[in-house]
């Protein structure tokens, strides 16, 4: 079986879990549950990535310059200022705080993140280094579309939760993860959903995605917001911040560097 069948193969699974466990819900026969919509297979192969430096474009917007939180607040509702670490150029997720998310609103843009996970992180799954680049906060929390930060070097999950994954949607072409403590990158192109005036979708979001150089997503086709437990769906909105997570897992904080993004 081909690549290409396989993640059809994987498509359909997902299809039908979502399909399940709504059809479940709806007739109260079962309580959704966070496995429903997990996948682990096919997994995707391992490709050594290659070296990842980069230097924002003239006409960039730079949301993290090595120097100042300035371009960014706390994601809550009463947007507070950010309250993440800065040292040595580096920005480091503070889990007492909870996520940040940029003052900006962006619609369609090209993206570029450096996250670094600590070196001597031992926990396994979902609990090892784990964040999120949401590319639209469309609220407190853990509102957006998320594209997943996971330690995933050596580290088994359900595919669709790893490095490179639109979490609990579209699993990753290839896992390009680096080991702990090298710094890695994302690239990404996303084309926000569009609605008409009575809330409905007119067209949805789409990603593309690079990890540490290698494509991980093809111009996805999203379907809906991220969720933990249950389908994703939308729900009407405009232009969104960026937001990154504060992930509530025991392992040691993340770190970020170099943040800029294009608009459209």
């Amino acid at each position: 079986m081909t690549t290409t069948h396989l993640f059809a193969v994987s498509l359909l699974t997902l299809s039908l879990l979502q399909t399940t466990a709504a059809q479940q819900a709806a007739q109260g026969t079962a309580k959704p549950r966070p496995q429903d919509t997990e996948v682990w297979e096919p997994v995707p192969k391992v490709v050594a990535p290659g070296a990842t430096t980069s230097v924002p474009p003239a006409d960039a917007v730079v949301l993290f310059d090595g120097k100042s939180v300035d371009q960014w607040i706390s994601a809550n509702k009463e947007k507070s200022p950010a309250g993440w670490t800065v040292a040595d150029g580096v920005l480091t997720v503070n889990k007492k705080t909870g996520n940040i998310e940029t003052k900006r609103s962006f619609t369609n843009y090209q993206l570029h993140l450096e996250y670094r996970i600590p070196p001597g992180t031992t926990q396994t799954g979902q609990s090892r280094g784990n964040s999120g680049l949401f590319l639209a906060s469309t609220g407190p929390g853990d509102a957006g579309y998320e594209l997943q930060i996971l330690d995933s070097y050596d580290n088994k999950t359900y595919a669709n939760g790893q490095a490179g994954s639109i979490y609990k949607q579209g699993i990753p072409l290839a896992n390009a993860s680096k080991p702990q403590g090298e710094w890695q990158t994302y690239d990404v192109v996303w084309t926000a959903p569009v609605f008409n005036a009575n809330g409905s979708l007119k067209t949805p979001a789409y990603v593309t995605a690079f990890h540490n150089g290698v494509m991980v997503q093809n111009h996805f086709e999203l379907k809906g917001e991220t969720v933990y437990i249950g389908a994703p769906q939308y729900k009407a909105h405009g232009p969104s911040p960026i937001k990154l997570q504060s992930h509530g897992d025991p392992s040691p904080p993340i770190s970020f560097r170099n943040i800029w993004v294009r608009e459209f």
